[in-house]
């Protein structure tokens, strides 16, 4: 899991063009929105693209755990983690 949380921070620098930003400076169990790292809505959707377009998932959007999901690194980790498992059966 810490492999991929290390592809999840990058890619959220990365894709919402964080600068000054290191991996390093997100902890995993930090907000990524609000107090935490303060991501707003359209970096919500922005990583959401990213993280189709390189793990091959679904992201419901109609979900009500979408927020829950989308909370942390750790949180996302896990989701997309679940998402790649329910892709293998």
């Amino acid at each position: 899991m810490e492999n991929i949380e290390a592809e999840l921070k990058q890619l959220i620098i990365d894709t919402l063009e964080l600068e000054g930003i290191s991996s390093a400076d997100i902890l995993s169990e930090a907000p990524l929105f609000g107090e935490g790292l303060g991501l707003d809505s359209i970096d919500a959707l922005e990583l959401g693209v990213a993280l189709k377009k390189k793990y091959k998932i679904h992201i419901d959007t109609d979900s009500a755990e979408l927020v829950n999901y989308f909370a942390s690194v750790n949180n996302l980790a896990g989701f997309v983690i679940s998402q790649q498992k329910k892709n293998t059966l």
